[in-house]
Parts: C-alpha cells; sequence; structure tokens
C-alpha cells in the first residue's frame, strides 16, 4: 500500500509513549484574514504555512497582480498536542481542522509537496474539489511521488491534488511523461488519455 497520496487520512500513530511529536494541521480561520493570522503566527514563533498563488485581476483603471491564499480559509500549522491552545488563541483563527472535538493531523509529504511545487515556481491554482477520475503518481521534479487526478484542458495535462481534510483541490500543468498510472504501472500515452 502506498502512503504517498496526497490527501491520504493515513499516517503512522503519533502517540508515542512520553513523546509529545509534531504535526502538521489545518487552521480555519475567519474569512480573508489568512494573511494575518500567518503574521500572528509569525509573530509567536509558531511554525505555520501560508500557500499563496498569483493571480491578475482586473480593476476599472489597471491591471493588478495579487498574492492570494491557495487554499482560502485555510492556513496550515505544525505543533505539539500541548501547542494547539497557544495557535487557537490567535486573533481570526476559528478552529483546528479535524473530526469532532479532535484535530486532524496532515502528512508530511502533502506540506513537502506543496512546498516543493511552489518555490520550483510550478503554477498552482485554486481547483474545483475533485476525488473522481484517472488517479496517477507524479514520477518526475517537485512533485515526483504525489498522487493525484489527471484531467485534460484544451491541449494541456494537468494533475489534480485534492486535500480530503479540508475538501479543496489545486491544479498543477504536467507533462503526461512526467505521470504514471496508479494501477497499470505503465507510462501514459497521449493517445490512451484521449
Amino acid at each position: 500500500m502506498n502512503n504517498n497520496t496526497f490527501g491520504s487520512n493515513s499516517m503512522n500513530s503519533h502517540c508515542t509513549f512520553g513523546v509529545d511529536l509534531s504535526f502538521w494541521y489545518a487552521v480555519y480561520t475567519s474569512a480573508h484574514h489568512e494573511k494575518k493570522v500567518a503574521e500572528q503566527f509569525a509573530g509567536r514563533e509558531i511554525e505555520h504555512f501560508l500557500p499563496l498563488y498569483e493571480a491578475v485581476h482586473q480593476w476599472k483603471d489597471r491591471r493588478v497582480r495579487l498574492q492570494l491564499p491557495l487554499f482560502p480559509g485555510y492556513v496550515f500549522v505544525r505543533l505539539r498536542s500541548t501547542e494547539r491552545p497557544r495557535a487557537l488563541q490567535v486573533p481570526g483563527v476559528a478552529r483546528l481542522v479535524g473530526f469532532g472535538d479532535r484535530p486532524a493531523p496532515i502528512p508530511d509529504l502533502e506540506i513537502d509537496g506543496l512546498r516543493r511545487g511552489l518555490q520550483s515556481q510550478l503554477k498552482m491554482q485554486p481547483h474545483p474539489y475533485l476525488t473522481e477520475g484517472r488517479k496517477v503518481r507524479i514520477i518526475r521534479g517537485p512533485l515526483a511521488g504525489i498522487e493525484g487526478i489527471l484531467v485534460r484542458q484544451k491541449q494541456n495535462f494537468r494533475v489534480v491534488l485534492s486535500l480530503d481534510l479540508i475538501m479543496r483541490s489545486v491544479v498543477v500543468e504536467v507533462d503526461t511523461s512526467d505521470v504514471y498510472p496508479i494501477f497499470t504501472g505503465e507510462p501514459l500515452e497521449v493517445r490512451q488519455l484521449c
């Protein structure tokens, strides 16, 4: 079984006797407060990650380039269980995302993949949440090892990466030679996808 699935809820047990390990969590924020929450985390020396993408908006008199949250309403934080109350005290933080009263950790691979993709200048954009479709594994580049769903847009192929915990997706453009179908292990060919 492969644990490299983007959005997978599988992870090793995080209860180790006497050790309070840190994990990534999604923090749900007040509307349009992602950047302010990230600034507050930085000021309090709480490890965090706010993935941004560049968008061009046309205003009445000019075009403006903006840095917008890739996952609107969310900031990611790395915390030990004893640090959770400290994160919840930050203005603009609504809650830690989880199931019932239990925050759910996000696998390091998912956060690392997002970071690598953004640092290498891959063009990532928000995409409607997607869970069904042709599953592929990216085998080359900064997202190597990450799994997603292959979609075609005009003449280009893209992989949709979904974070199941927050029910959000992003899309990244790929070359078909950089992905393999998950079930067959054979290289994808364009003629197979048309």
